[in-house]
């Protein structure tokens, strides 16, 4: 009884290896029955799914600051008007009409008197003007905005490589799966037969067999059973997943081009070429070349905050009450009946040297940090391509040898129920080799998963997702 039980926990084991190969994280929905393959599910996820719309969206954002920075370039409106009451008017500057030639005059009181009633009063005021000198404030700001833009594009492809995961796990996943799930079928079906068979041997009384073979064989039954039940409900996780990430909907027939899981091709790993890709092909190399002259950049308008801008422009003004005598004289102003215009220079200093310092300091240290980041880049994604391809290179050889070790393992689990029926080994025998045969089957689909993952790790990792 001891010794098959303890055997079955090794079907546990291979079968725990295979749900962790395959449990992809997966998310997403839209229309129509379809049949894909790796390829056309990867296009229709770039092309549906709302996270790259999401990544755009904020590409426009930083777009939109560029153009902000080349209208602070502009021309600049200032437009003030009102209709409102003033204290109605009429008469000259002095109380007595009459005063001169020996009169005394004698000076208004009346001035916010409402006693000849109230008059509407019309206020307009106008100025337009356009910076001629910054000293650079404008001219480098302009190229930080654009700095920011390339790195928003930069993070476009970089979600592109993200859904090109996902999509590879969710495709490989369902295939692994559905594998699994065939050839644990496969093992139900030997052992149920080999249950009944033993079972009938027993109530004939024929046959080198006991109660305890029945046992054993029925525990590995059971854990058969489990395990295809996890793996049906893996494969459609898988299948559901790339629902989601293709934009069709749930209801929808999704079928896999792919028969069966198989190894991809083995792509070139000549890590030296493969290296010279990544730094040319990267978004993170763009990335940090945008963001480093879009730093420098600010440290030089921050600095240029120091100096005043110099504008020129025209401003004017017009002031109108219906019920007001029109006061000419030049050296008094009638804010309510008046109007005029000039052309204009004019300097805007706002100066505070402690923010100003401070603001450079900032820019100076977000500049340092970026520029060791670069550096860090520079050493760290060629060791990353490098580690992607040997990565590749095990993979491709420990698959091979696995399905080798399959094949084998069929074979054994084939000729040792042959044998069983044939009534020349034991029950032992039979439940030994299809724990070999479940541990080598489930070793090699794992090894598939993991080589077809590099492969798309390695892509990734040379920027071979735009």
């Amino acid at each position: 009884m001891q010794r098959p039980v303890t055997k079955t926990k090794r079907i546990k084991r291979g079968c725990r290896c295979l749900a962790s190969a395959i449990c992809a994280t997966l998310m997403w929905a839209d229309a129509g029955a379809e049949t894909l393959n790796y390829a056309q599910a990867l296009s229709l996820s770039l092309q549906r799914d709302p996270r790259i719309a999401e990544k755009n969206h904020l590409v426009d954002v930083a777009q939109a600051q560029e153009r902000e920075v080349d209208g602070n370039a502009g021309l600049r409106v200032d437009f003030n008007s009102f209709l409102g009451l003033a204290p109605a008017v009429r008469g000259g500057l002095f109380a007595n009409a009459d005063c001169g030639n020996g009169v005394v005059c004698t000076n208004r009181t009346d001035r916010y008197s409402i006693a000849q009633g109230v008059s509407p009063w019309t206020y307009a005021q106008i100025s337009i003007v356009k910076p001629v000198l910054t000293f650079g404030k404008i001219a480098h700001f302009r190229e930080a905005a654009r700095g920011q833009t390339q790195v928003k594009q930069g993070d476009v492809r970089l979600q592109r490589a993200e859904i090109a995961m996902d999509v590879a796990k969710a495709y490989y996943g369902h295939l692994a799966a559905r594998d699994a799930h065939a050839f644990l079928d496969d093992v139900r079906k030997t052992v149920a037969n080999a249950v009944d068979k033993v079972d009938r041997w027993l109530k004939e009384g024929s046959g080198d067999v006991a109660q305890s073979d029945v046992y054993a064989l029925q525990t590995g039954l059971a854990l058969v059973e489990k395990y295809l039940a996890q793996t049906r409900g893996l494969e459609a996780i898988g299948m559901e997943g790339l629902r989601t990430l293709t934009g069709l909907s749930a209801p929808a027939e999704l079928a896999l081009a792919d028969a069966r899981l198989q190894r991809v091709a083995l792509p070139a790993l000549d890590i030296s070429a493969l290296q010279a890709q990544a730094m040319d092909k990267r978004p993170e190399f763009g990335q940090l070349d945008a963001g480093l002259h879009a730093r420098r950049a600010l440290v030089a308008a921050n600095k240029a905050g120091h100096y005043p801008n110099v504008y020129v422009g025209v401003a004017g003004m017009f002031s109108y009450s219906l019920r007001r005598d029109r006061l000419d004289n030049p050296y008094i102003t009638d804010s309510f009946n008046d109007y005029g215009g000039t052309p204009l220079v004019g300097v805007q200093w706002q100066w505070q040297p402690g923010v100003v310092s401070a603001k450079v300091a900032q820019a100076e240290g977000e500049l340092n940090a970026l520029i060791d980041k670069a550096a860090l880049a520079r050493q760290g994604i060629p060791f990353q391509v490098a580690e992607a391809a040997h990565q590749v290179r095990a993979a491709y050889e420990a698959s091979g040898k696995s399905e080798e070790g399959a094949r084998a393992a069929r074979r054994w689990m084939i000729t040792a129920y042959a044998d069983f029926d044939a009534g020349l080994d034991k029950p032992e025998k039979v439940l030994t080799a299809l724990q070999g045969y479940v541990l080598a089957q489930t070793d090699y689909l794992q090894s598939v998963f993991e080589y077809n993952m590099a492969v798309v790790k390695l892509q990734q990792s040379v920027g071979d997702y735009e």
